[in-house]
C-alpha cells in the first residue's frame, strides 16, 4: 500500500488525497441541470446495439509528481511536517477513451495547510482541471482536432471534507467544465459539473465493516471487509461531451476503500442520462484489486485489476461458471472475471520511484490499459469522467 503523507493536513488517507490548484477563470453559462428523477430505466436494445468489446478502451499514460511531499516547509510557520505553501502535485495525463477521444492535460492538487502556534488555515485544499479534450477520426485514428477543454476549480470542504464540483460558492473559483468550440456542425457549448464526491475519513476508528455480495454462475458469494472507507457520490453531475453523443449524466453511489489489501469495491455506482429521448441507469458493481510486484521494494511495480461488471442484475453470469469456484475460498470467487458480462476489465500498471528510506511514493509512472467487454461507449466514458474527477483520491496512498 502506498503511504500517504497527509495527516497534518487533514488529508490523511491511502491512496486518497484532498486538494489541488483553486483556479480563477472566467465562468461559464452552465446548461441547464438535467432532474435526478427519471421514467422507468431503460436497458433496451438501441443501448444493446452500439455495445463494443475493444482492447485499449481507456489507454493512456500518465505522470504523478508528488511534489507536497519532497518540498516541506521550511518557514516554521506551518505545522510539522506540512509542505511548503503553494506547493502542488501534479498529474499530467494524455489518455484515449473509447477509440476516439482524447483528454491530455493536467490536474493540480494542493493540501489544507495551518499554522502552527493557532492552527488557522492557511492555505485551502483544492483541485484544478487543466485538460484538452480531442476527437479522433474513426476511420483514422492518427487524424485528430483539438475540439476545447475540460477546465475549473474543485474546493474541498474543510468541515466536510467534501470535494464541491460546482466551485462551492468559493469566490475566484470558476466550476469545473466542458467547454467545446463551435466548429462546422459542431454546435460549441459549456456544461458545468457539479455535486460533490465525500471522500475518507479522518477518524479511521470509527469506520465499520461490510459484507459484499455478487453472482457467480448462479450462486451469490459473500466477501466481508473488517474495516472500509466509503467515497460517497452524492447528485453528482457529469458534464455532457465531449462530443454530442455523450449526455450529461447523474450519479450516486459509492466506492469503498479497503484498508487491508488496497481494494476498492462497490455494490453499486448508478449512472441516470437521457439517450435519444430514453431514460437509462447503468448499476456498476465488483472491485478495483491492487496487486503489489513480488519485487515492489526494489522495482517499485504494482498494478490495478479492473473486474466491474455493469448492469449484473440484468445480465446474470453464464450458467456452470459457479463450478470452477466450488471448491475455492470465497474472496477467490468473489473477485473471479467474466469477460462474457458487459464489464470493464484490464490493469492500470504502476511505476512508482519511492522517497529515499521509505515505501512512500515521490512520483508514479502510470499506464492504462482497459478494455470494454460489451459495453457502449457512453458507458465507458460516464466510468472515465467520474474516474478522473477522483484521480487524486485513487492515487494519493
Amino acid at each position: 500500500m502506498r503511504q500517504s503523507t497527509f495527516a497534518s493536513s487533514g488529508l490523511d488517507s491511502p491512496r486518497f488525497g484532498a486538494a489541488g490548484l483553486v483556479v480563477t477563470l472566467t465562468t461559464l453559462l452552465a446548461a441547464p441541470v438535467l432532474s435526478p428523477r427519471f421514467a422507468a430505466p431503460a436497458f433496451g436494445q438501441d443501448a444493446q446495439q452500439q455495445q463494443m468489446t475493444e482492447e485499449d478502451v481507456i489507454a493512456g499514460t500518465m505522470d504523478i509528481q508528488f511534489n507536497t511531499r519532497t518540498s516541506q516547509d521550511s518557514s516554521g510557520d506551518l505545522l510539522e511536517n506540512s509542505p511548503a505553501l503553494g506547493v502542488q502535485d501534479k498529474y499530467t495525463f494524455n489518455i484515449s477513451v473509447a477509440k476516439t477521444t482524447e483528454f491530455s492535460g493536467d490536474i493540480t492538487r494542493q493540501p489544507n495547510l495551518y499554522t502552527k502556534n493557532l492552527r488557522r488555515r492557511k492555505q485551502g485544499a483544492a483541485l484544478g482541471f487543466n485538460v484538452n479534450l480531442a476527437v479522433k477520426n474513426p476511420r483514422d485514428l492518427k487524424q485528430k482536432k483539438n475540439i476545447g477543454k475540460m477546465v475549473g476549480g474543485v474546493p474541498v470542504d474543510e468541515k466536510t471534507g467534501a470535494y464541491a464540483l460546482d466551485g462551492g460558492g468559493v469566490q475566484g473559483v470558476s466550476p469545473l467544465r466542458i467547454v467545446v468550440d463551435t466548429a462546422g456542425a459542431q454546435q460549441g457549448f459549456s456544461d458545468n459539473f457539479g455535486g460533490r464526491v465525500y471522500g475518507k475519513a479522518e477518524k479511521k476508528e470509527n469506520l465499520a465493516g461490510y459484507t459484499y455480495k455478487r453472482l457467480v454462475g448462479n450462486k451469490e458469494v459473500e466477501f466481508t471487509v473488517k474495516k472500509v472507507d466509503p467515497m460517497k457520490f452524492e447528485n453528482v453531475l457529469l458534464a455532457k461531451g465531449p462530443a454530442g453523443i455523450y449526455p450529461r449524466t447523474t450519479v450516486s453511489g459509492r466506492l469503498d476503500f479497503d484498508y487491508e489489501t488496497g481494494n476498492w469495491l462497490t455494490d453499486g455506482i448508478r449512472f441516470h442520462y437521457n439517450l435519444d429521448g430514453k431514460d437509462y441507469e447503468d448499476v456498476i458493481t465488483g472491485t478495483i484489486k491492487w496487486v503489489e510486484d513480488p519485487s515492489r521494494a526494489t522495482n517499485g511495480r504494482g498494478h490495478y485489476e479492473f473486474n466491474l461488471r455493469f448492469n449484473e442484475e440484468k445480465n446474470r453470469p453464464a450458467k456452470g461458471e459457479g463450478a470452477a469456484f466450488e471448491n475455492a475460498n470465497p474472496e477467490e470467487a468473489f473477485f473471479s472475471v467474466d469477460e462474457d458480462l458487459p464489464s470493464l476489465t484490464g490493469k492500470i500498471d504502476y511505476v512508482d520511484t519511492f522517497i529515499p528510506g521509505g515505501t512512500t511514493p515521490s512520483s508514479s509512472k502510470v499506464t492504462y490499459h482497459l478494455k470494454a467487454n460489451k459495453l457502449s461507449k457512453q458507458q465507458v466514458m460516464n466510468f472515465f469522467k467520474l474516474w478522473l474527477l477522483c484521480a487524486s483520491p485513487t492515487n494519493d496512498e
